[in-house]
């Protein structure tokens, strides 16, 4: 058995496999020099509830359930972590239904102790944000997924898989039996390949060809740090009322578990899949986005709304206006650029998000096609989930 690619997910299906069969002969591939690289290195750390979406969607069904895993994981890994809450604030009276069907939403996901404020009360969570009314989500937390993702590593290595760094898979060849993996580090057999590639899984399907009609189309999202005293501004989460005009969620603040306050991430096109930098460009990369159609259908409705994300990325000022619609205190110079994460969004020729977490299959192959934001969250649902239909389906 293969498993491409060692971010948490890819290490949580490892882990997952191993622990239903323990005889089983695996090797993790990760193309980069450590586990963890891409997209799990480089987010908030925020463990999400399974607040904003759909009911009985997978998103849903597997943040909660891998949010009480990763959880009970780190209990007995030592590995820090803090439920912190969230206020999901309304700041103009036009946000208030969007807030009052969010509530219904929470209600409908199963989620705990989600509590309506009015100003006084979001100031008693909050004492320097400002707002119509809020929505308090205490099954809300922060965790660094980096170091949960290094500790499954540890697991496999302990359980007898193999993980191989600076491993890249450049071709997938069928045989008579399974496979055979080109890969940087040398060719690899395998009777049973599970692809969790996420900014390149879409080219890891082509090579199984299953391309299929989806395609990834990064998209980064840029940072601040509150610097010293201003970090003192925010106690937990402070998030915006999702616009249904926008398909991202907005500038939020994020009290990390380390202390530290980011405060971000707006939402433009990345210029390299793994382009963690504005001065990152791969040509491959922006031809690839160019010539999909649905990349062009999405653009045209959405177009004035990027614009202005593009503008507020480059503008200090704008990204300190949205910020302090929550947080009027908020001053520019206690403000310095920070990170940046690249979000692996999945699209349909058609020009629809991908939405939901998305799994495709082939002989012998499990993709994981779709999995962007909350799936550092549900990753050991995911990779159980993951395990199981592969021991089902491969008769393993």
């Amino acid at each position: 058995m293969a498993i491409i690619g060692g971010g948490i997910v890819g290490l949580a299906t490892a882990r997952q496999l191993l622990l239903l069969r323990p005889d089983l002969n695996l090797v993790l591939l990760e193309k980069d020099a450590r586990l963890a690289s891409q997209q799990t290195g480089h987010n908030s750390g925020v463990l999400h509830s399974g607040l904003y979406y759909r009911p009985g969607s997978l998103k849903s069904r597997l943040t909660r359930s891998g949010r009480a895993e990763i959880e009970q994981y780190a209990l007995e890994k030592g590995i820090a972590f803090r439920r912190t809450g969230k206020l999901v604030v309304a700041v103009e009276a036009q946000e208030l239904p969007r807030l009052a069907d969010l509530r219904t939403r929470a209600q409908a996901n199963g989620l705990q102790g989600v509590e309506e404020l009015g100003p006084e009360r979001i100031r008693d969570v909050e004492p320097n944000v400002r707002g119509l009314r809020a929505l308090f989500v205490p099954e809300t937390g922060v965790i660094d997924f980096e170091r949960v993702a290094l500790a499954y590593g540890d697991d496999i290595r302990a359980a007898g898989g193999e993980i191989r760094l600076h491993s890249e898979v450049t071709a997938i060849r069928r045989r008579s039996e399974g496979f055979l993996l080109v890969a940087a580090s040398g060719e690899v057999p395998a009777l049973q390949v599970i692809a969790c590639a996420g900014l390149q899984s879409d080219r890891v399907a082509a090579m199984t060809g299953s391309a299929g009609d989806q395609r990834i189309v990064p998209f980064r999202g840029d940072y601040y740090h509150l610097r010293g005293d201003a970090r003192e501004l925010i106690r937990g989460l402070v998030y915006p009322v999702p616009d249904p005009a926008f398909p991202f969620l907005g500038v939020h603040f994020t009290r990390r578990v380390d202390g530290a306050v980011w405060a971000g991430p707006n939402a433009v096109l990345a210029w390299a899949r793994e382009g963690y930098r504005r001065t990152d460009v791969s040509v491959r990369d922006l031809v690839g986005t160019a010539t999909f159609p649905g990349f062009w259908r999405l653009a045209a409705p959405y177009l004035r709304t990027g614009l202005a994300e593009m503008w507020r990325d480059y503008s200090k000022a704008a990204f300190v206006r949205a910020l302090q619609r929550y947080v009027p205190e908020l001053r520019a110079d206690q403000l310095r650029f920070g990170p940046s994460g690249v979000r692996a969004q999945s699209l349909a020729a058609n020009g629809s998000l991908i939405d939901d977490f998305s799994l495709g299959e082939a002989p012998g192959v499990i993709h994981v096609r779709n999995a962007p934001s909350p799936a550092a969250t549900a990753a050991p649902a995911i990779g159980r989930m993951l395990a199981e239909r592969a021991v089902e389906r491969f008769g393993l």
